[in-house]
């Protein structure tokens, strides 16, 4: 893992000297800063960040810190073993802080009492440290550069932050995308940080760890290494292998003690790399303990984090017996008792099995994710990959890198040995396009060639890639109506508008009982019962965030009942929450079409200029708020 070098003779007289022209001259003055701090710097400037900055925070509501929550429990639940024992050992002096791929906040714990007094108040959950929205910090900075950032005492680009010095390490997902950073912030010069740099690498490491194993509950699960001794330290690899012995990630351990790149490994078959097909595979890592492998990179030691039960019988000298087809999911159970929505579903499930795309509609909210995810396992991929992408929650510079991945060396900035893009992830299994009415223009045009060719480049690569993809796609807008407005290729519409689903929005559902029964057992409660009051309250409300403001509910209650208690009451829920409920107000249909420039100014404002706050408070995303801004030139 390779730091930012900060060997600068001076640091902390050369950065208040460059802070002292910024402030007389406005512009970073040449040669100062080191190479990393100076860049960063300029960077912070053209993004309008001043450098007398005060206190700003983002998530003003409880019902957005919510739903910021839950959206990310995935990392939050990986990572608080990790940043409790961080806290224990050096939260007395400073804070350890969580952040999503936005540099979001999601977590802290340390002195925050101490430090929140001396000018760290908008360090809290929902706060947004972007390099973007508060300058060179090693929050927002370690997601720019996407590796390990120090920044000294006075390296900070708002003045308020010279006492601090801070250290972050970017938190990747199995895919080799960064999902978070952890940092550690403390009074003092960076002198007494860089003994706990390695610290906060290794707990990087187990919370990596935690997120690879928490993202294939029902595929193979392995750490291995060359070394056995090695296993159970940062440095094993990490591999995910489909029942049908399909590679379907790797860490970057992985990648080194395989001597292969992402792109050679994912989407091919285990049996290449390790000697063995899933099926062998799984019946070896059933027998528990430690074993070892003989490939053709070597002798691997292996330790078994995940393997799903299932009744094997391999023989020595005869290949496995076909395994019995997997029942489908019963997609009408998500119908409900809406008859017509589960006859969509039934066709939507056959389309998919002939080769036809399939379009989700629906509010946010509605699960068009759940049902994404239900056709797929319904059909013949299902031991394939499912690979999700969402087109409104990445940034618009990076979408294209995202679906069609890179080579080395492609541009300024990528990462050593490349990244391989969704879409050969996806190869043999399912892509799903979600929110693609955001897509950009540009982006659109490439994606239809794919669709048609059913080839990929990278960006970089000469050579072409043939791909294999069921492709289902997902937006909550007006298609039709944005073709109309030239903002949608209509030849794209219609390659991806095979067979057409529309999810009702929760209020508009008869099914309510029926649904609230299924969410509680979901969440592991299905004995659980709501009072009538509480019933009569839930059935009445417009439920603008649909089903997923629903179990948000719902988890909210559980998690406030007493030992004992199995029906669910207006007590089990906070004041801020029922408030929201007993609000009769319903948004008017098509008000942010119509007065889109309106609310837009009329966000900005109520959060001082703060576009991820404005984006929040407006249910879009930040891409997709800036795109808007640009249409209507504010």
């Amino acid at each position: 893992m390779t730091l930012i070098k900060t060997t600068h003779p001076k640091p902390h007289q050369e950065a208040r000297l460059a802070r002292e022209k910024l402030h007389l001259e406005g512009e970073v003055p040449d040669g100062v800063l080191r190479a990393e701090i100076d860049a960063s710097w300029r960077r912070s400037l053209s993004h309008g960040v001043h450098f007398n900055g005060k206190h700003e925070l983002t998530l003003e509501s409880s019902a957005s810190l919510e739903v910021l929550l839950a959206s990310n429990r995935l990392l939050i639940d990986a990572a608080m073993p990790a940043i409790d024992y961080l806290a224990e050992r050096q939260g007395k002096e400073g804070l350890i802080i969580l952040a999503n791929s936005d540099a979001t906040i999601l977590a802290v714990e340390g002195r925050a009492d101490r430090l929140k007094g001396s000018g760290l108040q908008d360090i809290t959950l929902g706060a947004c440290w972007s390099e973007a929205a508060r300058g060179t910090n090693a929050l927002g900075t370690a997601l720019v550069e996407a590796r390990p950032t120090l920044i000294d005492c006075g390296e900070h680009y708002l003045d308020r932050l010279s006492d601090f010095s801070c250290t972050s390490v970017p938190i990747h997902c199995p895919q080799g995308d960064i999902l978070g950073v952890l940092d550690l912030t403390r009074e003092g010069p960076l002198g007494r940080v860089h003994d706990s740099t390695a610290l906060l690498a290794m707990a990087v490491s187990q919370i990596e760890s935690r997120v690879f194993n928490a993202s294939y509950p029902d595929q193979i699960v392995l750490a291995f290494h060359s070394r056995r001794q090695y296993l159970e330290s940062p440095w094993q690899g990490l591999l995910a292998v489909s029942l049908g012995g399909q590679i379907l990630a790797v860490s970057a351990q992985a990648c080194q003690l395989l001597r292969a790149d992402r792109s050679a490994l994912v989407g091919h078959r285990c049996e290449e790399f390790l000697g063995v097909d899933g099926l062998q595979l799984l019946a070896r890592l059933q027998q528990g303990g430690v074993g070892s492998l003989q490939t053709a990179k070597g002798e691997f030691f292996y330790k078994t984090l995940r393997a799903p039960q299932r009744s094997i019988n391999v023989g020595t000298t005869t290949r496995p017996a076909a395994k019995p087809a997997k029942p489908p999911p019963d997609l009408e159970s998500l119908a409900g008792s809406n008859v017509r929505y589960a006859r969509a579903l039934r066709m939507a499930r056959q389309g998919l099995a002939n080769e036809l795309p399939v379009l989700l509609l629906g509010e946010t909210g509605t699960g068009k994710e759940v049902i994404a995810r239900a056709l797929h396992m319904a059909g013949t991929r299902c031991d394939k990959p499912f690979v999700a992408v969402n087109c409104a929650a990445i940034p618009e510079g990076l979408i294209e890198s995202e679906l069609f991945g890179y080579r080395e060396g492609a541009f300024t900035g990528s990462r050593r040995g490349g990244m391989v893009g969704r879409l050969q992830q996806a190869h043999g299994g399912t892509l799903f396009l979600d929110e693609i009415g955001d897509m950009p223009l540009a982006l659109q045009a490439r994606l239809l060639r794919v669709l048609q060719d059913r080839k990929v480049a990278p960006l970089g690569a000469g050579e072409e890639q043939d791909i294999d993809v069921a492709l289902i796609c997902a937006t909550h807008r007006d298609l039709k109506r944005l073709v109309e407005d030239k903002h949608f290729r209509e030849d794209l519409f219609y390659r991806v508008n095979g067979i057409s689903v529309m999810l009702p929005a929760l209020r508009e559902r008869e099914d309510f009982s029926g649904l609230v029964g299924r969410l509680l057992a979901k969440l592991d409660a299905p004995t659980v019962t709501l009072h009538d009051d509480l019933s009569k309250l839930l059935g009445g409300y417009h439920w603008p965030g649909n089903i997923r403001q629903l179990e948000m509910v719902l988890r909210t209650a559980l998690a406030m009942r007493e030992s004992g208690d199995s029906v669910l009451t207006l007590d089990h829920l906070p004041d801020s929450m029922l408030d929201d409920l007993t609000t009769t107000e319903r948004p008017q249909a098509g008000s942010i079409r119509e007065n889109e420039l309106e609310l837009i100014r009329q966000s900005l404002d109520a959060h001082q200029g703060n576009v991820s706050a404005a984006a929040d408070a407006l249910g879009i995303s930040r891409a997709t708020l800036y795109r808007k801004l640009k249409q209507l030139r504010l």
